[in-house]
């Protein structure tokens, strides 16, 4: 077993991230994913009963355990002038039967006097009624130090008498908690190198990013000595959020040599954040440390002869270490070697010095410069090149389209385009509506041409992203790039349009969408039918 351990507190401290709201199966999935990650402690949620969905949510994982982690619930000490066993939060801690409870406590005298507005003895009373009362009960505890760096500096002597109050009663261990998310590592390296001395019980961190320290105060914490490490999936939580798991794990791993994960749960990191942001219905990781889609993505020119050359030349590390990939993002900055590297993984024939690669520079550099952007629509780039080598084939000749927007006098609006084809010299006629005009477009686009390539209900368009691209002294008449994500499957695609016209535009889109889509599935048009 790894000497450090893993708390995930997704589910209940970046439950509290705002925008996200996890529903009873939500969390229950999470749970499962990481539990199969390998996470060893898996924090689901406040012990209070008045709190509906946390009971059902624990009642469901009773019935159904977890494989490997131990499934922690969360709860304060007992109220002021209330015993233990009389206080609903603190006994739900035992009768909600999981592995184990954290019990979470101030430890920052200014909390004590001016938030709970008790005397200090009675928080130290609490502090050891409520350990004790759930350890009578063979209950794991882990003893959570609210504001524990705030105190040590403003009152050490109480700050470590609220530890010892709690080691004391039998807490199996004691997190120190940076709430505020306030201190340097340097602060977190001399407190818990004074409670590792002082306090004779396992220890933990947990750190919030208020100062985008909570990574760095969590390393510095385990070269002090802790051997519990908590935080959340995605770096999710309270204000700017808790230490980001999704690197502490592999910079601990990777960086520090300390095992804690065996090699085959390490790969599955990238799947984890992507899949937890899904479930959140957040935006996927984008530029985050190792398992962000940009990680180990290359554009610059230099950048990307080099990456060519040899893979360490910019890379810290193996990008399928965590189960992300190594990108080659094409730009007019980037150069030919990545034109050709993409070129050649097409297996188009292309050299560096090939008349077609020199073209492809000159008109990815003009549409550049017209707005287009391709290192985040590939979809769009492989077009371009097929087209320079004149290996493209369009499936459809577009004869003309229009679109209606109708508004009524009660607000009521309706949408329509028509669009008249060919596909091989027949000619296809057709309408549809949608929610907006691109919507209708599109819905007139497949319909008119599934009779032909019925592998188009397949595909739908999953994403669509307007962003005006000239200065803003052209106002209305300014150009706009629109992005559109298609989706067959489990793949996506991206293409890009840009024009005046924000239709236009996303007919551009739209094309090369379903173009792409198209040329992936080897398409040929159906026969008449």
């Amino acid at each position: 077993m790894s000497d450090l351990l893993l708390y995930d507190t997704t589910l209940r401290d970046g439950a509290q991230t705002e925008g996200i709201s996890f529903s009873v199966d939500d969390k229950i999935k999470i749970a499962r994913k990481l539990d199969q990650l390998g996470v060893h402690y898996i924090e689901g949620g406040f012990s209070h009963p008045s709190l509906r969905a946390d009971m059902d949510f624990f009642a469901r994982m009773r019935q159904e355990p977890l494989q490997n982690a131990k499934l922690v619930v969360f709860g304060m000490t007992r109220r002021a002038g209330v015993t233990a066993e009389d206080d609903p939060g603190v006994r739900n801690l035992v009768e909600l039967r999981t592995s184990a409870a954290a019990i979470v406590a101030k430890t920052w005298d200014l909390h004590v006097t001016a938030a709970l507005r008790i005397d200090l003895e009675e928080n130290l009373a609490m502090i050891r009624d409520s350990v004790r009362f759930v350890k009578a009960h063979d209950v794991e505890v882990c003893f959570d130090a609210e504001h524990f760096f705030d105190g040590f500096a403003n009152n050490r002597e109480y700050s470590l008498q609220c530890l010892h109050a709690a080691a004391e009663a039998g807490a199996d261990s004691i997190c120190l908690c940076d709430t505020n998310g306030g201190v340097l590592p340097e602060q977190v390296r001399e407190a818990v190198g004074v409670v590792a001395a002082a306090v004779p019980v396992p220890l933990g961190i947990h750190a919030h990013n208020d100062c985008e320290l909570a990574v760095a105060n969590t390393l510095a914490a385990v070269e002090a000595g802790v051997s519990q490490v908590q935080g959340t999936v995605n770096g999710y939580g309270e204000r700017c959020g808790t230490a980001n798991l999704c690197t502490v794990i592999p910079d601990l791993q990777l960086k520090f040599g300390r095992e804690v994960l065996a090699e085959d749960q390490l790969a599955q990191l990238y799947d984890v954040a992507h899949y937890v942001a899904s479930v959140a219905n957040m935006p996927p990781p984008e530029r985050d440390a190792y398992v962000g889609r940009s990680a180990f993505a290359h554009k610059g020119g230099m950048h990307v002869d080099a990456m060519l050359k040899h893979p360490r030349t910019y890379e810290h590390i193996r990008p399928e270490l965590v189960g992300n990939e190594r990108r080659y993002l094409v730009s007019d900055i980037s150069g030919r070697g990545s034109v050709i590297f993409k070129a050649q993984s097409l297996d188009l024939g292309l050299d560096k010095d090939s008349p077609q690669a020199r073209e492809i520079m000159e008109r990815m550099a003009e549409m550049e410069h017209a707005g287009y952007q391709f290192d985040g629509a590939e979809a769009s780039f492989e077009l371009l090149v097929q087209k320079s080598v004149g290996r493209y084939q369009p499936r459809f000749d577009l004869e003309g389209f229009r679109v209606i927007v109708e508004k009524d006098r009660d607000g009521g609006i309706r949408t329509e385009a028509t669009i008249k084809l060919k596909v091989n010299g027949e000619e296809e006629h057709t309408a549809a509506e949608g929610d907006g005009p691109v919507h209708a477009l599109d819905n007139a686009l497949r319909k008119a041409l599934e009779r032909f390539y019925p592998q188009l209900r397949g595909i739908r368009l999953t994403d669509f992203k307007v962003r005006v691209v000239d200065a803003p002294a052209q106002a209305t008449a300014a150009s706009v790039r629109v992005m559109v994500e298609s989706r067959a499957g489990a793949n996506t695609w991206t293409t890009v349009g840009v024009h005046t016209n924000i239709i236009e535009a996303s007919w551009q889109a739209l094309v090369d969408g379903v173009e792409y889509g198209l040329l992936k599935s080897l398409g040929e048009p159906n026969a008449t039918e």
